[in-house]
């Protein structure tokens, strides 16, 4: 556990970057510091590994205040990744990972092996092992930042805004990279970001920083969005924070229509058995093609699949959260999300007025205390995270 105890850092013009911060960062865990410009993330995370000095307080590791030890042992036991990847650019792909173990004193060939299983765990194709970094794309590049941080195997991992310099196609993948590594590997992970959707998302436990330095509130996500201590956490979540807490309300209990999903080459009766507006027409494999009118489909001789309307982004029952399921109903032309099993086959529809019961449902069930948000099932929810990890919120 890393024990952040009443430090401040106060620079010589009296600048306050951090003030009495207070903190413990559980071990195999991801936390989070978020927060506005200005308001100590990043100094905060440099003292962790003492590239920042505190001015006050102390900061412990595993119950040993970092200052007893020396800074070259305490830094070479945290990885260490930052914005743009921080590579050596004269250094191949393979020589850039295996950095840390050669200080270390590992062999060569020991340290290229490791640096090729490492480009394998975080995504990378081992052909590009000979590459150069100006060769790779920004993401490939923080790939290649994250293997050589895990490198020597440290347990604490340091992360300072590392994906926030890519597009957010690339960097919602890279989220979802960091989430599957650690499930494999459970390190004690700090990072920073100015995103509060990152920060729910990512975060096991989540500090809301002021300008100034000042913790605001330091909470599971759920929690977070759930009970914002005072007026500037909750301005800082945003106005849709609800929309956002729906990602920790699981998805599995929807009750599905199935009678409106219908094969392309359905029959009169089969179309007719249906009392829906439209009906999701299904290919041979059962996978979805479109919405059909089914008043259409009834008065014609049979489905037209040159006239289906999209069936949308379909979410999947169990996977996917709440928030994910009313967000394809919404954008679904007819107002009605489609739902598939892993293998992309639909397996029923749910209307929105459905989804807004079972939302409702949920924020009963929370506050009657039987289970929170954060006890949702689904891979979104904070106790998935923290049960993969061995840390209860």
């Amino acid at each position: 556990m890393i024990r952040i105890d009443s430090v401040t850092k106060r620079y010589p013009d009296g600048t306050v970057a951090v003030d009495r911060l207070s903190l413990e960062i559980p071990d195999r865990s991801i936390t989070v510091l978020v927060g506005p410009s200005g308001c100590g993330k990043t100094t905060t995370l440099r003292m962790i590994n003492r590239m920042v000095e505190p001015t006050e307080g102390t900061i412990l590791l595993d119950g040993e205040d970092i200052q007893r030890q020396p800074v070259t042992s305490l830094r070479r036991s945290m990885g260490y990744v930052i914005q743009n990847a921080g590579l050596f650019q004269h250094r191949t792909i393979v020589d850039n990972i295996a950095t840390v173990p050669r200080m270390l004193g590992w062999g060569k060939q020991k340290s290229r092996a490791r640096a090729a299983e490492l480009m394998e765990r975080v995504g990378l194709d081992t052909a590009l092992a000979r590459r150069y970094p100006y060769q790779l794309s920004g993401g490939q590049q923080q790939r290649v930042g994250v293997a050589r941080a895990l490198a020597a195997d440290p347990p604490v991992l340091l992360m300072d805004e590392p994906f926030s310099a890519v597009d957010p196609v690339v960097r919602k993948g890279l989220q979802e990279e960091l989430l599957r590594i650690q499930e494999e590997l459970g390190k004690t992970i700090v990072f920073v970001t100015h995103d509060i959707d990152e920060a729910i998302k990512l975060g096991t436990m989540v500090a809301v920083l002021r300008e100034g330095g000042r913790l605001a509130q330091y909470a599971p996500p759920a929690e977070l969005l759930s009970a914002p201590a005072d007026s500037f956490v909750e301005d800082f979540l945003g106005a849709d924070r609800g929309i956002r807490r729906l990602s920790f309300f699981p998805s599995a209990a929807l009750e599905l229509t199935t009678d409106a999903v219908v094969p392309a080459d359905a029959g009169a009766e089969r179309i007719a058995a249906s009392d829906t507006p439209h009906l999701l027409v299904t290919d041979a494999d059962g996978r979805p093609l479109g919405w059909a009118d089914r008043r259409e489909a009834t008065a014609g001789d049979g489905i037209d699949t040159g006239r289906l309307l999209p069936h949308g982004r379909p979410f999947v029952p169990g996977t996917d959260s709440l928030r994910v399921a009313l967000d394809c109903a919404v954008l679904s032309p007819t107002g009605w999300a489609v739902a598939v099993d892993a293998t992309g086959r639909a397996t029923g529809v749910v209307s929105q007025q459905t989804i807004a019961e079972a939302i409702r449902a949920a924020h009963t069930e929370h506050r009657g205390g039987v289970h929170g948000p954060s006890g949702a099932t689904g891979p979104t929810g904070a106790d998935a995270r923290t049960d993969k990890t061995g840390v209860a919120p």
